[in-house]
């Protein structure tokens, strides 16, 4: 009787978030901002990814002091930005057991959700939800899209390391425990998306009315479950209230777009970007099939959903572990199959290559983002962008310390412009300490984490 009761409330809440993922009113002002309230713009999360790490000495500065002047190879590309940029050393990713043998089914899916799957349910997708879906569950309502999920290559690795269901190996967002979110690889796609445009000409999307009373019988529900479900169940209840809360935030998000938007046609001012604002970038959709030209266009597309505030929060999944090649950098060989170099020179330089061609892309969007004005200052303030992979070393699997890039300021959450040596803590307690830098109420750490990483912070 529980279950059944539990699936029909879960039923009738999909279909309330599905109607309220459409876009939603369209104002000029930031949807939070108060009459009262001095402007100041939101701030967004990015998230680019790379899988199977990086040549460690290419890597990392030699000293914290040296940072800024004495740059690593692998970070060339970020010498204009890197004052804008934070590097912490001693980020340890989840630990895989008992998946010893998933090495590269773990390194994308534990990303951003800093926990591992249901060793019970291997071959159904049963893992956390993730650090950015977190994000949008709380600012997605005030923005036509809740969050923005890009990737170069198709979701459709097919392998099953462990007996693992092959959608951990290209997918990093979790909607839910049970739902990964696909990512769109078509640029084209995802500039139609980002204004609304339908795929048939004349076609206009419907949206459909509130039922406000609907979703009060959901949180009654919810709470109804909470006196009845046993203990392990606890994570699917987990689940149930994140999403009842997300549909709380998006309904009253929505009524407050409409107030405003009813006082701007009453003639009366809300708050509005400033005419000293940067125009929001054109949009060039390349021709040729280079690999950099791709993934910058993504850039650009991600650098344009900040701008024009169409979305807070996004996620780029630069490769997956599935035998990418970069011809571009002037061999075939697959990505994977140099990472096993045994220290061979060779192999070495060809990995050292790729990552930096993969951080070069990053860079990109990172100098985009802080040639924009926003406010007082640049787009890139108001943002916390971070770059990373899942491994430390494709040569051994390694994840004792990943390597990180954090870019922007968050709206003056972080410090940049430093090294941290010695940092201790867990990818978990990164994406945790991150989100709550953005402002991101938690009511639960990510994954792991243990704690906040206040060495990240800016001092008040």
């Amino acid at each position: 009787m529980k279950s059944n009761h539990l699936i029909d409330r879960r039923t009738c809440l999909k279909g309330i978030g599905a109607a309220l993922a459409l876009p939603l009113l369209d104002t000029m002002g930031w949807a939070e901002s108060g009459k009262a309230k001095a402007f100041r713009p939101p701030v967004r999360l990015g998230f680019m990814y790379m899988p199977h790490g990086v040549i460690m000495d290419q890597f990392w500065p030699a000293d914290a002091a040296g940072f800024l002047s004495a740059t690593p190879p692998a970070l060339e590309s970020l010498r204009p930005v890197l004052d804008q940029c934070l590097l912490m050393k001693g980020i340890s990713g989840v630990p895989i057991a008992p998946f010893n043998g998933a090495p590269h089914a773990l390194e994308l899916s534990t990303w951003l959700t800093a926990a591992l799957p249901d060793a019970n349910r291997r071959n159904e997708i049963n893992i956390a939800i993730s650090a950015d879906q977190v994000a949008a569950n709380f600012v997605g309502g005030f923005t036509s899209l809740p969050s923005l999920e890009l990737a170069t290559m198709p979701q459709t690795h097919k392998e099953n390391q462990e007996g693992l269901n092959e959608g951990y190996y290209s997918h990093c967002s979790f909607r839910s425990p049970s739902q990964a979110v696909p990512a769109e690889v078509n640029p084209r796609n995802v500039l139609n998306r980002l204004f609304g445009k339908s795929a048939r000409p004349g076609e206009t999307a419907k949206v459909d009315p509130l039922d406000r009373q609907m979703l009060d019988l959901v949180i009654g529900g919810a709470k109804d479950l909470r006196r009845k479900l046993p203990r392990d169940d606890q994570h699917k209840l987990d689940e149930y209230l994140d999403s009842v809360r997300s549909v709380e935030r998006r309904i009253a998000a929505i009524e407050y777009r409409q107030k405003e938007a009813a006082l701007e046609a009453a003639g009366v001012s809300v708050g509005k970007r400033r005419a000293s604002d940067s125009p929001p970038i054109e949009i060039k959709i390349p021709d040729g099939d280079k690999r950099s030209e791709y993934m910058q266009v993504m850039c650009d597309l991600n650098v344009l959903a900040f701008q024009t505030d169409t979305t807070r929060v996004s996620t780029y999944i630069g490769s997956t572990p599935n035998g990418v090649s970069y011809p571009e950098l002037g061999f075939n060989d697959e990505h994977h199959s140099q990472t096993h170099h045994n220290n061979e020179p060779e192999k070495v330089r060809k990995v050292a290559a790729i990552a930096a061609f993969n951080i070069a892309q990053f860079a990109y969007m990172v100098r985009k983002l802080h040639g924009l004005r926003e406010g007082d200052g640049t787009l890139l303030d108001n943002c916390i962008m971070m770059w990373g992979s899942g491994l430390e070393d494709g040569n051994n699997h390694a994840r004792e310390n990943l390597p990180f890039i954090l870019a922007g300021k968050g709206g003056g959450s972080i410090t940049t412009g430093r090294f941290l040596t010695e940092t201790r803590g867990n990818q978990g307690d990164l994406l945790t300490t991150l989100l709550g830098c953005a402002g991101i109420p938690l009511d639960r750490p990510i994954g792991i984490a243990t704690k906040q990483l206040a060495e990240l912070k800016a001092r008040s």
